[in-house]
């Protein structure tokens, strides 16, 4: 398994230290931004409320949801709202351990516990000290590690394989997994009481699914990122390719949304993501579930007043997601819209939207 670098320990840092004692609104704000955690939706809103309020505790945290979600994405942002936050966020993937390496990777080796430990190796809780553990696919340990674990967070103690000095490392522990544990527990793959102390505090960090409303924000988020990455300008997404993207089916959440992102930006010729490129880059997407399957259509009215007030909503939530994208500048939100400054005003006022600056 490869250990994580300082520079990966030390991600996300560039905030106020104020920001580990809790921080005001304007921090928290920044951290999410920084993080990639984006979009208002009432479902993403409370998941991160919840996680400020962890944040201030120091209980064991278990973050469930699927793949692709951004479990490792709220795990840093609790640790870095928290007072633990100068200390090392240490992330480990679990499925990625041997079963024989994990207790030295976990706990360290004394020098010659095992052929080719030429001098004693720090382990990963070592590391940790005073920070955030984050075990992430926990629910993929296998049997002796998961004991080996538990008597760590029942002692908060621990000896480097190959010595006999006991050591002691004050670490918060923060796991994730996309499986059902208790299922895991039923069928004896996971115990009880390890599942016990790792689930004090539970988060479940809702999928792409649950949270359409919040595809905007996150495709301006990933082409901010890889605009930067290839140095060209910001292109806009048309109205009609992002309504395409919120109604696609995404088995793998925000990962699928960045890949699909990136994709569109590195096979873009022009200034505009257009319904007819995404096409192309992404020709296997699947249309996704209604967000309200069980709503009957025809209690809407006539088709042609119901289209109308249809697009009126979701037009009204692009310009909310639009103008939050580019902090209220008006000639910005027309230029990635692919429309003129004065078409943009005009939108803008039919729905009442003020302009921040611009």
């Amino acid at each position: 398994m490869r250990r994580p670098t300082s520079g990966e320990l030390g991600a996300a840092r560039p905030l106020s230290a104020e920001t580990g004692r809790g921080g005001g609104v304007s921090e928290q704000r920044a951290l999410r931004l920084q993080l990639g955690i984006c979009g208002n939706s009432a479902e993403l809103g409370e998941c991160f409320r919840l996680a400020c309020r962890f944040a201030r505790s120091e209980a064991p945290v278990l973050l469930r949801g699927e793949t692709g979600v951004g479990k490792e994405l709220f795990a840093r942002a609790i640790h870095y709202m928290s007072p633990r936050r100068p200390r090392p966020f240490v992330p480990v993937n679990c499925g990625a351990i041997p079963e024989t390496l994990f207790e030295s990777e976990l706990f360290g080796a004394a020098k010659g516990a095992y052929t080719g430990a030429a001098v004693d190796r720090e382990g990963l809780v070592e590391i940790a000290h005073g920070g955030t553990l984050f075990l992430d696919e926990v629910d993929s340990l296998p049997a002796r590690a998961q004991v080996a674990l538990l008597r760590f967070l029942q002692e908060r103690e621990y000896r480097r394989v190959g010595s006999g000095a006991l050591r002691r490392s004050d670490v918060r522990m923060v796991a994730a997994t996309n499986a059902s544990i208790e299922d895991c527990v039923e069928a004896a793959q996971f115990r009880l009481d390890l599942l016990f102390r790792l689930d004090v505090c539970s988060l479940q960090i809702p999928s792409l699914t649950e949270r359409r409303s919040d595809i905007g924000p996150l495709v301006a988020h990933f082409l901010e990122r890889f605009a930067a990455l290839y140095q060209r300008p910001v292109p806009a997404v048309a109205p009609e390719a992002l309504a395409w993207l919120a109604s696609r089916d995404w088995p793998g959440n925000l990962r699928q949304l960045e890949n699909v992102t990136h994709r569109a930006i590195v096979a873009l010729t022009g200034d505009v993501i257009d319904l007819a490129l995404l096409s192309r880059v992404w020709p296997t997407a699947k249309r996704g579930c209604a967000a309200r399957p069980d709503a009957d259509a025809l209690a809407e009215g006539p088709l042609i007043a119901a289209r109308k007030r249809a697009a009126f909503a979701f037009e009204d939530q692009y310009l909310h997601q639009l103008m939050e994208a580019v902090g209220g500048n008006v000639s910005e939100a027309a230029r990635r819209a692919g429309t003129e400054r004065r078409a943009m005003g005009r939108l803008l006022k039919r729905h009442g939207i003020s302009r921040l600056r611009g």
